[in-house]
């Protein structure tokens, strides 16, 4: 694979997520998002080397394995939001926040190797590195983006996905979709300033691109709060309405991507209800319908 440059002193590693290596000053570099994969971990140090660089320190947007797998084999401190580093470090608390319990063998595709070490917690407008830490939670609690001033970029992270990873999944993972939708909004400021936005999973996005693109995000969120209502006229199943929802966006169903869909499904079902908009049913098992005053 070949390091894209990105302004003066940024280069993109590319990878889904793709890594992002920022070039600090007296020939040290640190790392955003170093990944997943057998190899990964040699091909960063490579490129690095390459570009004449040692590693200082890892920065990561949030600690779903497979962002920070590769962390503990690159020797360099590990940094992320003070609400992601049980997650991870833990593989047992990544299993509860994506399957809601233990996860069956072969469900969750990306495991950890080995133990994650988090080496330090920031808070979000700290600035690590020279880059500032701005708050994109939806996704999951303390998910990240790094706003890199000299370059004109922000790293994203899992704020919002390419086009084609969510037309492949069904529905963007989140945890609270209000967030979800406020952080969009946040970047879409950012886009309309000329920043080039750069998603965890899909290619760095400018301009028209950008936004269009985050708008995409957007509406597959509200287009998806509108097809629960209609979906839920009749009562369903939290498994059900998920699969109802795939079949409606035409997503080659599998076991793994129903099980990854039931996460955001369940966000959704907790905001619909607390807005009073449907209601819980115990009709075979529990069910969930529209609300009928």
């Amino acid at each position: 694979m070949v390091l894209r440059k990105l302004g003066d002193s940024a280069y993109l590693y590319p990878g889904s997520p793709s890594t992002l290596i920022k070039v600090l000053e007296g020939g040290e570099a640190i790392l955003i998002d170093p990944g997943h994969g057998s190899g990964r971990h040699k091909d960063l140090r490579r490129e690095v080397r390459k570009l004449g660089l040692e590693i200082k320190a890892q920065l990561a947007t949030h600690g779903h394995a497979d962002h920070v797998a590769v962390a503990p084999r690159i020797n360099a401190p590990l940094f992320m939001h003070r609400f992601e580093f049980s997650v991870a470090e833990s593989p047992l608390n990544r299993e509860l926040l994506t399957f809601g319990s233990k996860a069956p063998r072969g469900f969750l595709v990306f495991q950890f190797p080995e133990e994650v070490k988090v080496h330090a917690v920031f808070e979000w407008n700290d600035e690590p590195f020279g880059v500032k830490a701005i708050k994109l939670n939806g996704h999951s609690p303390g998910m990240t983006g790094f706003l890199d001033e000299d370059n004109g970029l922000i790293y994203a992270g899992d704020s919002f996905f390419g086009e084609r990873v969510i037309r492949s999944v069904g529905l963007p993972y989140l945890v609270d979709p209000e967030l979800y939708k406020a952080s969009i909004m946040e970047l879409q400021n950012y886009a309309e300033n000329g920043y080039l936005l750069i998603p965890s999973h899909g290619k760095p996005v400018k301009g028209e691109e950008a936004i269009a693109l985050l708008d995409f995000n957007l509406n597959r969120v509200e287009e998806t709060e509108s097809l629960m209502l209609k979906l839920l006229e009749t009562p369903l199943s939290t498994d059900g309405l998920a699969f109802r929802i795939m079949k409606r966006y035409g997503v080659n169903i599998t076991p793994q991507k129903l099980a990854l869909n039931l996460v955001p499904v369940r966000a959704f079902i907790a905001q619909l209800y607390n807005e009073g908009k449907i209601e819980a049913l115990v009709e075979d098992g529990l069910r969930w319908r529209v609300r009928r005053d």
